[in-house]
């Protein structure tokens, strides 16, 4: 059984799609939901699904490896970024080297770096006047957004697109391809197999 630790800050929609994909799997699961706010509705809905949870604040993951000998122990096989905002500390890039992924609202490595996430990477590309945009699938370094790319799939942008319409937009690739992208990391003998896509 592969084990899955997603991290997020928010609501949880991709999370909540990524276990719905592997609630019936026999090779893969969702381990356990890690977050930094202890009010995120995320965690509510761990709770519901009876997936273990963990909230971290920001001293012990930047200053203490806690989390990652916790991961450990769970012998996770892949952490998931879904709307998570914290920057990854260095010591645990190297604790889970290539398993590590994030899914950015953007065709990196346009409209990436710190502070450009949801709304605000949305209302950049409106400004940009951008056609097209979509998502990037990627693994994590110790800067944001700059791993390597495994995945992108983009969408139109269209004249009369708000910044709204273009989240619900990208918000559908996400769902459509986080999860697969995430079964074929885990299942696939080689990770050499998996092309960087752009529809």
């Amino acid at each position: 059984m592969k084990k899955i630790a997603i991290f997020a800050s928010g609501a949880g929609s991709n999370a909540r799609k990524i276990h719905e994909h592997f609630k019936q799997n026999a090779k893969v699961s969702v381990n356990i939901i890690v977050s930094n706010k202890s009010d995120a509705p995320v965690l509510e809905f761990a709770k519901n699904q009876k997936i273990d949870t963990q909230v971290i604040d920001r001293q012990s993951f930047y200053h203490s490896e806690k989390i990652l000998y916790e991961l450990q122990k769970r012998e996770i096989d892949l952490i998931v970024l879904a709307g998570f905002l914290w920057l990854v500390p260095e010591y645990l890039v190297r604790g889970f080297e290539n398993r590590i992924i994030n899914i950015h609202p953007a065709l990196l490595p346009k409209f990436g770096g710190k502070g450009m996430y949801g709304a605000n990477v949305h209302r950049a590309v409106k400004a940009a006047g951008e056609t097209e945009t979509g998502i990037t699938i990627h693994f994590v370094n110790e800067k944001f957004d700059d791993g390597a790319i495994i995945f992108r799939a983009s969408c139109p942008v269209d004249e009369t697109d708000t910044p709204e319409s273009i989240a619900q937009k990208v918000h559908s690739l996400e769902h459509r391809y986080f999860p697969e992208v995430i079964e074929k990391l885990l299942l696939d003998d080689s990770r050499t197999k998996i092309p960087i896509h752009i529809f």
